[in-house]
């Protein structure tokens, strides 16, 4: 497997992490440079971590994965859109983009379940898990700071409904990993 097949696979996993970053992003009313920088950091070290896991569990576990992460990533994304919708109804002091990781964890785990069972594939197709890990958290990494940063740019601009959007994007992008499991793998 190349490199750019490795950064192309780094860019296609990072996709759920950018999304989840625009809506933090969106939520911030001042721009928060170590929030953006630990969203990369949750997202990308995530990113790096699973499909590690992935491969040192290998095909023995593939079929145990394969049948449920996309349920676990659809639930926690669900979970976590439903309460950003709910709590765009309130306040305005109640919407902050919150980088504790107890906010950041779930999120984290959600849009990295994939990466688990690309790590498996690795193990199958005998990549150098070390570097491919390392290309993907950090292509994730840039993708999160950069996904705070647009989402702040267009939450100042559109404050009422922004994160209404956010969470409906979370929504979708559940959806979505649960339609591509059960109906297109």
């Amino acid at each position: 497997m190349s490199l750019l097949d490795i950064i192309v696979i780094g860019i296609g996993l990072s996709m759920d992490a950018f999304a989840v970053s625009l809506c933090k992003g969106i939520s911030l009313k001042k721009m928060n440079w170590m929030g953006a920088l630990l969203a990369g950091l949750y997202f990308g070290g995530f990113q790096a971590l699973m499909p590690t896991i992935g491969y040192l569990l290998g095909s023995r576990f593939y079929r145990q994965i394969e049948k449920y992460d996309h349920w676990i990533a659809f639930v926690l994304l669900l979970l976590i859109g439903i309460n950003m919708i709910r709590e765009s109804f309130g306040e305005e002091e109640k919407r902050d983009a919150d980088f504790s990781w107890k906010s950041m964890v779930p999120l984290a785990v959600a849009t990295s379940i994939d990466a688990l069972a690309v790590g498996v594939s690795f193990g199958l197709m005998a990549v150098t898990i070390a570097f491919a890990a390392a290309v993907i958290g950090c292509t994730t990494f840039l993708f999160g700071i950069a996904g705070v940063w647009i989402g702040h740019q267009f939450g100042t601009r559109f404050r009422a409904s922004s994160e209404r959007i956010g969470g409906i994007m979370l929504i979708l992008i559940g959806a979505r990993i649960l339609i591509e499991h059960m109906f297109f793998s």
